[in-house]
């Protein structure tokens, strides 16, 4: 088996975030804007349904910006994780060919979808500015909360990757459970309309925490956030979480890395 060297690492991983996000819109043809498309096509039918007929954002000041920034975040967290989950099993030939830490497949797989949020990212600075939500003193906080996003994604998607590899249900249950979750997480709804104690177990879910954070310091500080829900020490678990969901998924994918080739 064909070894790398460290050196080389960064290159396979900027190789196959590349490779990866070509082929994602091979032989479309709007390709790359269907990277932005689709969240928009979705935040169109959701802004309607939630804000015309059910009327849940009436409370909240730039409830169409404050939805969108939801529906970015959200669909980066679904595209990582769903092109991480195969991220093994689908690159079989190359794991049998060459020596590399395995890693590597998976991580590349989030910052594939990293790229597409960053683009999302764009086109929601550009609905602020012809919105006219100025950006305020707390607006670079962003960066931190991109980075701390990534680190939740990746140790999902690690956790994902390595249990996919050896029980293929995984794709399923991960389905359902994404489904339940978004509805869990206040995207569509904004935080004041749910119970005070219900509120609460919300914001215990670091994707809640992220974003309402990141609403709160891009588009309004009438954001309910895990500090005006949440007491000490409650308050410091979401922000843990994404770190000890990241360990947990390095140990789980490092322990069942040697398996791989002999798996798939």
């Amino acid at each position: 088996m064909k070894k790398i060297n460290s050196l080389q690492y960064y290159g396979l991983v900027r190789e196959l975030t590349l490779t990866d996000f070509k082929l994602k819109y091979k032989a479309s043809f709007f390709g790359y804007l269907w990277s932005l498309a689709k969240p928009l096509m979705l935040f169109g039918v959701l802004l309607v349904v939630f804000s015309k007929f059910l009327k849940l954002g009436g409370s909240i000041p730039d409830y169409p910006v404050y939805l969108l920034l939801g529906i970015v975040l959200w669909t980066f967290f679904i595209e990582a994780t769903f092109s991480s989950l195969t991220s093994i099993v689908s690159k079989g030939d190359l794991i049998r060919k060459v020596y590399f830490p395995r890693i590597i497949l998976t991580i590349s797989a989030s910052v594939t979808a990293s790229i597409t949020l960053l683009l999302n990212i764009v086109v929601v600075l550009i609905f602020m500015f012809f919105s006219k939500i100025s950006l305020t003193v707390t607006a670079p906080l962003i960066l931190a909360l991109m980075i701390e996003f990534f680190i939740l994604t990746a140790g999902v998607s690690l956790i994902l990757a390595s249990l996919f590899v050896r029980f293929r249900d995984i794709a399923h249950i991960w389905e359902v459970a994404a489904q339940v979750l978004f509805y869990a997480t206040p995207i569509l709804y904004p935080l004041s309309l749910v119970p005070e104690s219900l509120g609460q177990i919300i914001m215990l879910n670091p994707l809640a925490q992220i974003i309402q954070d990141s609403r709160y310091v891009l588009i309004t500080n009438e954001t309910g956030t895990v500090f005006n829900t949440l007491s000490f020490p409650l308050n410091v678990v979401p922000y843990a979480l994404p770190f000890v969901i990241f360990a947990a998924g390095y140990w789980i994918f490092q322990k069942e890395a040697s398996k791989f080739a002999e798996e798939i």
